[in-house]
């Protein structure tokens, strides 16, 4: 248990205020702390240079600068950060490469490929767009065998069920 010592600490208004307005050691630690809790979290949810949000028929989704939805596997597992889309499947679902210079910082990460370069991960899911989407904001990818998910901002992900 912390105690705070009771010690007044004022802080004058305007000079020709003559009343002191009380403030505590406690106040002024606990305003800091949430203005830098507040910017970390700004911070964090700031997408890489190669990302940005769009709308489509199932919401908010993560896309490519360019506009095409980003999606994560399913197989995938998010606590090792590891791509099991190789070969065909990374044919048919490129990765997304995460961009010159780019800084990880959660909940945006990179996992090495066999390839050598970096793909970007979203809460630990790799990356990957629809070869089949054709346009900007398409989302054919979402539920395709149960697999696959269009990556979205925020605390509650897409089921890995077909758009409706």
């Amino acid at each position: 248990i912390y105690s705070v010592p009771a010690k007044d600490y004022t802080v004058r208004r305007q000079p020709n205020e003559d009343r002191p307005m009380p403030c505590s050691k406690l106040t002024i630690v606990l305003s800091s702390i949430g203005v830098m809790f507040s910017a970390g979290l700004a911070l964090a949810a700031t997408p890489p240079a190669n990302i940005k949000t769009v709308q489509t028929k199932v919401g908010t989704v993560y896309a490519t600068t360019g506009g095409m939805t980003v999606y994560e596997f399913k197989r995938d597992n998010p606590k090792t950060q590891v791509s099991i889309c190789t070969a065909g499947c990374a044919t048919l679902w490129p990765p997304v490469t995460a961009p010159t210079g780019f800084v990880p910082s959660a909940p945006w990460g990179t996992t090495p490929r066999k390839d050598g370069t970096q793909q970007l991960t979203y809460e630990g899911y790799p990356l990957y767009t629809w070869s089949k989407d054709t346009k900007p904001g398409d989302v054919t990818g979402q539920g395709v065998k149960g697999n696959w998910r269009a990556a979205r901002p925020g605390t509650t992900p897409l089921a890995w069920t077909p758009a409706q």
